[in-house]
């Protein structure tokens, strides 16, 4: 088979193996959710054209090796009666990632799942220059680590603090994991240090006198690498409490990297060589 022939399977979830005519499928999953029906569509499949077992990726993604060449045609066709679709590989938009959010998880600050199957639905199997990750997360807990992808969205809720309410007990100094709370109980005092503070909420939801309140919102991380090289991604954006808001810096930084980067360039090296203040312009004149 000809060089281009394998570009295309690659592009279509289909990487070659080591074993000559075998490769091992890539399914479209979005935020690690399989239906019931898809998953024993998946088994029949991995049963009777692979060796009976699949591999669970790093990015909540689902493969079955061992498809035979020949067989490539049927399984597609099996699977799409099965409601399950092949995913993609190479130089776009790759498999959105997603914790179980607010709808499951007592930690969760906002919905994962619904913010993934967005952008799935906006941007998904988009080409680029080069592979684009996209991470979700429901709260500073950070299950989903958004800031190794090249965006990342985490779940924050920004604390207000309303003194007349305030009963100074002390309970949100005592569940704040960075320490930028304190409370004098005697003298009826209470400092927060904004700089400390990781938008977890435990203050709000830990308050018994709604002292402490704020709204959930996503707090944006860009530049995230994680392989050959490491860079961690940058928060340099406030708070964001709208998803139109978010969608539009989703929007502002995919034609960045579509515009700006080299083939095979990750956004992380992207922006490193055009340079970070352009982004961080480009980025803020949306909001």
């Amino acid at each position: 088979m000809a060089d281009a022939n394998f570009k295309e399977l690659k592009k279509g979830g289909f990487m070659k193996q080591k074993q000559k005519d075998r490769f091992s499928m890539r399914l479209k999953t979005i935020g690690g959710q399989v239906t019931i029906e898809q998953l024993e569509t998946i088994r029949h499949v991995a049963e009777t054209y692979g060796h009976g077992y699949i591999h669970l990726t790093s990015r909540q993604g689902i493969e079955i090796p061992f498809i035979a060449l020949e067989d490539i045609d049927t399984v597609k066709k099996e699977l799409a009666q099965g409601g399950v679709q092949n995913g993609v590989c190479g130089a776009r938009l790759r498999t959105i990632t997603a914790c179980q959010g607010n709808a499951v998880c007592p930690s969760g600050l906002i919905d994962t799942q619904h913010i993934a199957r967005e952008c799935e639905a906006r941007y998904g199997g988009r080409e680029f220059p080069a592979k684009f990750k996209i991470g979700i997360t429901g709260c500073p807990n950070n299950c989903l680590k958004t800031e190794e992808n090249d965006l990342g969205i985490k779940g924050g809720i920004e604390p207000q603090w309303h003194h007349d309410d305030c009963i100074f007990c002390g309970l949100c100094q005592a569940v704040c994991p960075s320490s930028a709370i304190t409370v004098d109980k005697k003298e009826k005092t209470l400092s927060f240090t904004a700089d400390q503070c990781l938008f977890c909420g435990k203050c709000v939801t830990t308050c018994p006198s709604s002292a402490w309140v704020g709204t959930a919102g996503y707090n944006v991380s860009l530049g995230g690498l994680y392989g050959k090289q490491i860079t961690i991604g940058r928060h340099f954006l406030p708070l964001l409490h709208s998803e139109e808001e978010l969608y539009r810096v989703i929007d502002v930084v995919l034609d960045f990297f579509e515009n700006h980067a080299k083939p095979g360039e990750r956004f992380a090296k992207t922006v490193e060589r055009i340079g970070w203040d352009t982004v961080e312009r480009l980025v803020r004149e949306v909001l």
